[in-house]
């Protein structure tokens, strides 16, 4: 009995119909987003491998120094090759003969 008096109460007050699930769906995003964007702040928190954190430290790798080793370098002969499509063979996109190949691995 209690069942059909709720059933059209929802279907004829629209506040009930429409206002409350919108209402949950904020709060309830609320909450929800708050949890997930914690996990980013927990995560920075969370430490490195102390291992990790010495070979980084020794590996300074900056721009000055990668343009330095490039800097002097021609790159007047090089040659722009196409990588395979999945269905192409590799050896003969790259120009190398399948069966010089074969009797190698042999």
């Amino acid at each position: 009995m209690f069942a059909p008096a709720v059933r059209q109460a929802l279907k004829k007050n629209k506040t009930l119909r429409y206002g409350v699930p919108m209402m949950v769906l904020i709060i309830g995003g609320s909450f929800g987003l708050r949890e997930f964007s914690q996990i980013r702040y927990d995560a920075m928190k969370a430490k490195l491998d102390p291992e990790f954190e010495e070979k980084l430290k020794r590996n300074k790798v900056s721009l000055e120094s990668e343009y330095e080793k490039i800097k002097d370098s021609t790159f007047d002969d090089w040659k722009n090759v196409r990588g395979p499509r999945p269905w192409e063979d590799p050896d003969l996109l790259q120009g190398r003969d399948p069966q010089t190949l074969k009797s190698k691995k042999a």
